[in-house]
Formats: C-alpha cells, structure tokens, sequence
C-alpha cells in the first residue's frame, strides 16, 4: 500500500466550514511502501526503479552496521534492535529505523541513517 505525501484530505476546516479540493490527486504525490529493514544472517539489498529512470537500493535485511568510533569507521555485525523512537513494536520485531539504538559487538549504537533507502546502516557509538 503505497503512501499519498499530498495534500490532507480533511475536508472539514478548524471552524467547522466545509473545505472544498483545490486540485486532484497526482501520481507524483504517492510515495513508496515502507521498507522494514530486519536484522538478519546476511545483507540482503533490492534494487528499486524510481522515477526519472533512476534506481534505488533497498535494504531488506542487515547483518553489518557502519560504525563510527573514535578510531574511525569500523564493520561490526547487529545483535539485535533495543529500541526504536517511532514505534515501540519495531525493536520487538528488530526493525531497524533512523534513530534506532541497536546491540553491535563494539557496544550500542544510534542509526543516523535512513536505511531501507540508502542501502546501509550507518551510526555512531553511544
């Protein structure tokens, strides 16, 4: 089920007067299907075409995160999802989101990325 980023379709205004469309719906307003990225066995990666001939990577599933530490970057394998800002049922399915805290071999980690759209996970060591 795709998502519609247009404008709301309250038709009711703060005062109780009817508000009428301004325009219709376009196919340029609808946005993509959530990617929930799971912690996994290995990275799993979907290429996705988009507009403008174009393509995405998907992540669908991830073993590895990105780390940065105060030696640099380093590749360090996901435990599992501790908690998650935007849902509380995602770190119990290990969905990992922006902002996410996850459970890595170096220690625990924030997700600075959006990760079902930039194809990684990238974070920085709590």
């Amino acid at each position: 089920m795709e998502n519609y980023h247009g404008a709301s379709g309250s038709s009711i205004k703060g005062t109780g007067g009817k508000r009428g469309r301004h325009s219709d719906k376009k196919l340029r307003y609808i946005g993509g299907i959530f990617t929930a990225t799971k912690v996994g066995e290995k990275d799993i990666r979907r290429l996705k075409s988009s507009r403008g001939n174009s393509s995405k990577v998907k992540l669908k599933a991830a073993k590895f995160a990105n780390v940065l530490t105060k030696d640099g970057m380093k590749k360090v394998a996901i435990r599992t999802v501790l908690e998650t800002p935007d849902n509380r049922h995602h770190a119990r399915q290990n969905i990992i989101t922006k902002g996410a805290i996850l459970d890595t071999e170096a220690g625990k980690v924030k997700v600075t990325n959006r990760v079902g759209q930039d194809g990684v996970v990238n974070g920085r060591l709590l």
